[in-house]
């Protein structure tokens, strides 16, 4: 299986999905125990969810889980929140802190995995980036998450529905993060920028404002969209009609804004 899928559109935006692919090769699920085959961690249906929301839009879309190597996590495998708990570039813990391998990956392993699928996930994103950018003068990238809303492990009490995500602001040109704020605030929605989730590496390392690449988070609560937050993590087409709303409106926005941030 290609280890990324790429749709091109011709719009100056980029939608990262790093997190909703399932595919684990068969040597590495015989690795992982019974609670890691689960894949609880995976951002389930963010790809239906954004499906069709905004015209010309490029979609760029890992087809791995993030158990077999987080693409959301730089090649160096530094934590994105000292401090705090997280999980790593090959994660040994699922979100509750709890084991999810039999046998964990050794370092030739990880390396190996880095090169099959991390990399080539981000060659195609770094390449689309430039191919909008060239066109367009401007590139929009947004990273497309989702998460339970309460995990206990990783934050306290119940995330907002929106966590909104621009490494304090340094990722994108400011009407970027004020255009989300807003839309999510307009919609009576619990929400946050720059909160537990401050944008991934993804967001950080591709994020450079000044050189016509902005790029912005969104972490979702998946109570906004799933019929349950646990097994069989069902998509709820009542719930994700009415989000969908909002997040078109959001990303029309940015399209609309394009041409401004040239100037």
């Amino acid at each position: 299986m290609n280890p990324v899928e790429v749709v091109r559109g011709d719009g100056p935006l980029i939608l990262g999905l790093p997190h909703t692919g399932t595919h684990v090769p068969d040597g590495i699920l015989a690795k992982l125990n019974a609670r890691g085959r689960v894949l609880a961690d995976t951002d389930w249906h963010i790809e239906r969810l954004y499906d069709g929301l905004v015209a010309n839009a490029t979609t760029v879309r890992a087809t791995f889980h993030r158990y077999v190597v987080d693409a959301n996590r730089g090649p160096d495998d530094a934590s994105l929140y000292p401090g705090q708990n997280t999980t790593g570039l090959v994660p040994v813990t699922d979100f509750a802190g709890q084991p999810i391998w039999t046998e964990e990956p050794s370092a030739a392993e990880i390396a190996e995995r880095k090169a099959q699928f991390h990399a080539p996930y981000h060659a195609a994103l770094a390449a689309e980036i430039e191919r909008v950018k060239a066109k367009h003068g401007v590139a929009i990238l947004y990273d497309c998450h989702s998460i339970r809303s309460v995990i206990p492990f990783l934050f306290e009490g119940v995330l907002p529905d929106f966590n909104i995500g621009t490494n304090n602001g340094t990722t994108c040109d400011p009407r970027i993060e004020a255009a989300a704020v807003d839309i999510c605030a307009a919609s009576g929605r619990t929400h946050v920028l720059n909160g537990r989730f401050k944008g991934g590496w993804t967001t950080r390392h591709y994020g450079r404002p000044q050189d016509g690449v902005h790029a912005i988070q969104m972490e979702l609560a998946q109570s906004t969209h799933l019929a349950t937050e646990a097994p069989p993590f069902a998509y709820d087409e009542g719930k994700a009609a009415t989000l969908r709303t909002t997040l078109a409106s959001i990303l029309g926005r940015l399209v609309a804004l394009a041409p401004e941030l040239k100037r």
